[in-house]
């Protein structure tokens, strides 16, 4: 919807009020023509509850307004005497409508200028209040995540539960009206959609303090169109801009920047980027080794996050249902025996063992690994390998398969540009060979109408040799570099599609997602900042230490009360 068309609704939902409250106004000996004017009626009416006018403010928040309205609603007509279960089930059904019912044909209908509460309803307002407490906090100030995926992995890891700052960049009033609060796209449990698409409110961000820079760390909703589900890719599927998949991941190029990827390296304004201290970006290596690349000798290195590959021979069905959780992929290579694949960690001995499982691990003499440079260098260093080198894609045959998925750019993860990162107000030459480029933010997130005539490129009907940008754009890149979906393979970020910027892991458990006897916390990342420079420190001993003298402190204030 479109601000006129919210405006009209605006107006007309005015008049359905004042049509039933005019006459109830009266009765509270307040003029029915107050009812008339637009928001000064929502304040009569909190007067009238005796309630305080600032709840104004909620009706107007999107999500906050679909528990606060029928709270109000239900206090409104009790004033007037309509108290049973079945007249807060009727108003709150008919949208406020049964107002109507009370002011023109009830016979009961009276003044009462006060309500009273029973010890349910005190209870459940102190619910509803806790739920618009959290879920202002949620919309606007502090959002939690969990990472699902490993593309920031070793920087941010599977497993850290984040809190994010919707303040720092501004935070968006959601523009999805209609939603169930603190959740995202699915309701949990049940496991359904979580929200209406229609209607929808224009993009309105309060203004933040901080703007983005190169590097940072950025939680978005995808631009693409999205999934429902993580991993679970289901065509046709298009959700409101605040519904999308979250992501994070860094903004190596900002607004105004010019970016070339050559041979992994990301390059800015034609000099090479610089991450910062805390970023570990993952490269793929190969190893070699006449005599097998050995798992043990790479886990004693404390190298983490390779492929191993083990035979099985005595596989049945009640044992794989054992040990299903720790494998990756698995095929029958023949009767009986199975080819296996797993992380590092392998499958626990101590299951082996209880499971009697006829299992070998197969060694290669060759190991494709994603690594850190500093773990490439130990490995070197260990010299118990014949060879280690970076395995960098050289450029291919024409593809599709990266941005801007043109089969006329032969770009993959390592060769990429350069490319202009679009910015507000800038202009850039449209042709025939820039378009593919742009031709999504044109179309996507400025809401033009483009179309090609031959060599001529006319946007909302009218020919263009030039193109100037309604807003931000971002090129974000997961660190690591060959196991991350990333502006590589969709583009450009709008900033409208930005949600927050991390700043704090307040949790970390490894396993996370196989299964809680899996779990292992790490505690050395629990409470640890992030986005600063220098070694992640955590800071739970200062947290418990706190907790601790605050116990006290409430101990020993008791005492002298008593």
């Amino acid at each position: 919807m479109n601000l006129n068309e919210w405006l009209i609704l605006f107006l007309s939902s005015n008049l359905i009020i004042f049509g039933g409250s005019f006459k109830l106004f009266n009765l509270a000996k307040v003029s029915g023509w107050k009812a008339l004017i637009p928001i000064y009626n929502i304040i009569k009416c909190l007067d009238i509850i005796n309630r305080p006018r600032w709840w104004t403010i909620l009706v107007f928040i999107p999500v906050i307004n679909l528990l606060m309205i029928p709270v109000i609603w239900i206090e409104f007509i009790k004033m007037f005497n309509h108290k049973s279960k079945l007249d807060r089930i009727l108003v709150v059904a008919t949208l406020g409508l049964y107002v109507y019912y009370i002011s023109y044909v009830s016979k009961k209908t009276k003044y009462l200028g006060e309500i009273s509460f029973s010890s349910f309803e005190r209870s459940f307002g102190s619910i509803i209040w806790a739920v618009v407490f959290a879920t202002i906090v949620h919309n606007y100030i502090i959002q939690p995540f969990v990472i699902p995926t490993g593309s920031l992995e070793k920087t941010l890891r599977v497993g850290d539960f984040l809190l994010v700052s919707k303040f720092h960049y501004g935070a968006r009033i959601p523009s999805t009206v209609i939603s169930f609060p603190m959740v995202h796209d699915t309701i949990p449990i049940i496991k359904s959609k979580s929200y209406l698409k229609n209607p929808q409110l224009p993009y309105i961000r309060i203004p933040g303090f901080q703007e983005i820079k190169n590097n940072d760390i950025v939680v978005f909703n995808w631009p693409a169109d999205t999934v429902r589900k993580f991993f679970v890719k289901e065509k046709g599927v298009i959700k409101p801009r605040d519904k999308k998949s979250n992501y994070v991941k860094r903004a190596i190029g900002i607004p105004g920047d010019t970016l070339e990827i050559k041979n992994g390296i990301v390059y800015l304004n034609g000099k090479k980027n610089t991450l910062p201290d805390r970023a570990k970006p993952l490269f793929t290596y190969l190893i070699k080794s006449d005599q097998g690349v050995s798992s043990s000798k790479l886990i004693n290195l404390q190298i983490d996050g390779f492929i191993r590959k083990f035979i099985i021979k005595n596989l049945s069905n009640e044992t794989y249902t054992e040990i299903s959780k720790f494998i990756l992929n698995i095929s029958n290579t023949s009767e009986n025996e199975y080819l296996i694949y797993t992380n590092d960690k392998g499958i626990p001995i101590n299951l082996v063992s209880k499971l009697g499982l006829d299992i070998r691990e197969i060694i290669d003499k060759e190991k494709e690994l994603s690594l850190t440079h500093t773990d490439a260098i130990k490995i070197k260093n260990s010299k118990q390998f014949d060879t280690i080198y970076r395995a960098i894609e050289r450029k291919a045959v024409l593809n599709s398969n990266f941005f801007p998925n043109n089969r006329r750019f032969n770009w993959n993860n390592d060769q990429l540009g350069p490319i202009y990162i679009p910015k507000t107000g800038e202009k850039i030459e449209l042709n025939i060979n820039t378009l593919p480029l742009y031709k999504k933010v044109i179309t996507d997130y400025e809401f033009n109408e483009l179309a090609v005539e031959g060599e001529d490129i006319l946007i909302n009907g009218k020919i263009k040799k030039e193109y100037i940008f309604k807003q931000d754009y971002y090129w974000m890149m997961g660190d690591n570099r060959y196991n991350s979906e990333d502006s590589r393979v969709w583009g450009f970020v709008p900033f409208d599609h930005v949600l927050g910027k991390p700043v704090f892991i307040w949790m970390s458990i490894e396993g996370l997602f196989n299964g809680i006897e899996n779990w292992n916390f790490r505690w050395d990342r629990v409470f640890t900042t992030i986005g600063f420079n220098g070694k992640p420190r955590s800071y739970l001993p200062h947290f418990l230490i706190f907790i601790v003298i605050w116990q006290l402190f409430q101990f020993v204030k008791r005492r002298r009360d008593n």
